[in-house]
């Protein structure tokens, strides 16, 4: 597994972090298709409308900020595991056909007190309720507890959206309130990292 402090990504090792049935890796040029037709499915929509848009600005965003984002963050954790503000996007793959399935990123929440780093995630309608998302949740946990600066983690979910509150739980998270970004409510969470969980991480 590359996912120890020293990893300095090159164009042929991929960052990964082996999970029990998924994997989580960095995002590749090669994953626009799978990635664009995960954005477009209504369960998705449904939560994470912003992440809908046409292809070509997909492209644009993963050839030009996501990729190259995610180059400085690990070199960042290669040096001395200050990631600042940059963001990490992995996607969840599933080890058994090596589907992009979903994703699990970190990055800043600015709507959320500081210190604002959260996770968040997503999974494609044909791979929900087999606890790859909370697998996915807990390695990124895990990786982020343990090789970088990051002390306390936050999470958000829609109050009536109970699969994404059921994995922040899961993880271990604490409910510290409810809050409201752009007229609709969220159940905010919290975990630190003594008690951080990291449980299906191989």
């Amino acid at each position: 597994m590359n996912n120890h402090a020293g990893f300095e990504p090159t164009k042929h090792d991929i960052f990964t972090i082996e999970c029990k049935d998924i994997l989580l890796r960095e995002f590749r040029v090669e994953d626009l298709d799978e990635f664009h037709a995960l954005t477009m499915q209504p369960e998705i929509i449904e939560f994470l409308p912003d992440w809908n848009v046409p292809k070509e600005q997909r492209r644009d965003w993963l050839i030009n900020y996501e990729i190259k984002e995610n180059q400085q963050f690990l070199q960042a954790v290669s040096a001395d595991g200050n990631i600042g503000e940059l963001r990490l996007r992995l996607g969840i793959i599933l080890k058994e056909t090596g589907e992009f399935i979903g994703w699990c990123c970190t990055g800043m929440k600015d709507e959320l007190p500081a210190p604002n780093r959260e996770i968040m995630y997503a999974i494609s309608k044909d791979h929900r309720g087999n606890g790859y998302t909370t697998q996915a949740a807990k390695g990124l946990i895990g990786y982020l507890f343990e090789h970088t600066s990051t002390d306390v983690l936050n999470a958000i979910a829609l109050v009536h959206n109970t699969p994404s509150n059921r994995v922040i739980q899961k993880c271990d998270f604490d409910l510290i309130d409810e809050i409201t970004i752009e007229n609709e409510n969220y159940n905010y969470y919290q975990l630190s990292k003594q008690n951080g969980s990291t449980g299906d991480i191989h």
